[in-house]
């Protein structure tokens, strides 16, 4: 039964993984689709390679998750619990998807973590939740949208005299380069946090006694996730490069390179696990605005907002009610 429990965790965590690839694929192309910088074909090629790079560039994000949201639970019982949190990740990143909103798969798993050890009655470090996922998950938007403000500001005062086509071509050469940077950015964060929550199943079930992470894990995951972006997620792409705000070449080189600074900063610096849509969203929010306040469409940025909300219980009760269910019928 253990190694039975495992092996669907891993299965699942991949699975995960993969939606989270075709979820957040939008992270790192929608603005270079968007303004033509790159076809979807090859913008969806270039992302998922550079998801598959970016995940083998660290791993203290993993251990984070792995030990730092929730107390390693034992037995068979916590076996299940991490599945249970798992599959809600999985079935909130399904139906935001199909409703087109760039909701976080990092906050999604979080969220199912917690509910499904509420629901056994296993620890919670709420501390880590506090400073590692709640904190930055206010800061890091409102970081974006400074940086995407600030980046394309200074970007208009740059090329005030300069001739707008060449300008325009320009800054679609550079965003190839700044989304392919933000790809790289995106696999750090999140295949990390599918690595961490394998890790605390092997660690549940004795395989290992510590949360580093072992080079199968790394590849595993990442290769789910780079097949997962190839496969698309253009439902979301169309919300984040072309319903929030219309961009420009430009705009979209500076929300890119905000984003991605975010994202490094955060994954090597505070070893936080922070939302990646949640980063480029906002960073979009802060170089549309540079054009005047009313070229954001503010209801579309509000539901977005109020889907992050609803993230956490969105995938935390889910998760709770399965493991109470499965614990039900197994007698775990």
């Amino acid at each position: 039964m253990e190694l039975t429990l495992v092996v669907l965790i891993i299965i699942v965590g991949l699975t995960f993984d993969f939606t989270n690839g075709f979820h957040d694929a939008a992270n790192a192309i929608a603005t270079s689709i968007s303004t033509r910088a790159l076809t979807p074909r090859i913008a969806l090629a270039m992302a998922a390679v550079m998801n598959f790079l970016g995940a083998f560039l660290g791993t203290e994000v993993a251990k984070t998750v792995g030990s730092g949201i929730i107390g390693a639970p034992e037995e068979l019982s916590g076996l299940l619990l991490v599945m249970c949190a798992l599959i809600g990740a999985i079935g909130w990143n399904i139906f935001t998807w199909w409703r087109g909103l760039p909701t976080s798969s990092s906050h999604a798993l979080i969220g199912g973590l917690v509910g499904a050890a509420l629901a056994a009655s296993a620890t919670v470090h709420w501390t880590g939740i506090v400073d590692k996922v709640l904190l930055p998950m206010l800061l890091s938007p409102l970081v974006g949208v400074a940086l995407g403000y600030t980046l394309h500001t200074i970007i208009l005062w740059t090329f005030r005299r300069s001739a707008p086509r060449p300008v325009t071509r320009r800054f679609r050469i550079a965003q190839t380069i700044s989304a392919a940077a933000m790809g790289l950015g995106h696999g750090l964060q999140d295949a990390q946090k599918t690595m961490g929550v394998i890790v605390l199943a092997m660690v549940t079930a004795g395989w290992q006694d510590d949360f580093s992470v072992p080079l199968w894990v790394i590849a595993a995951v990442a290769a789910a996730m780079a097949a997962g972006t190839y496969s698309g997620g253009r439902r979301i792409i169309t919300t984040l490069g072309r319903r929030i705000v219309h961009l420009d070449p430009p705009r979209g080189f500076a929300a890119e390179t905000a984003a991605t600074a975010v994202l490094y900063t955060t994954a090597f610096v505070f070893k936080a696990p922070i939302s990646t849509t949640q980063t480029i969203t906002a960073a979009i929010l802060g170089a549309g605005a540079t054009r005047r306040i009313k070229a954001v469409r503010w209801q579309v940025a509000r539901s977005i907002g109020t889907a992050w909300i609803l993230t956490f219980p969105g995938a935390g009760l889910p998760a709770a009610a399965l493991y109470l269910i499965l614990q039900a019928i197994t007698g775990l």
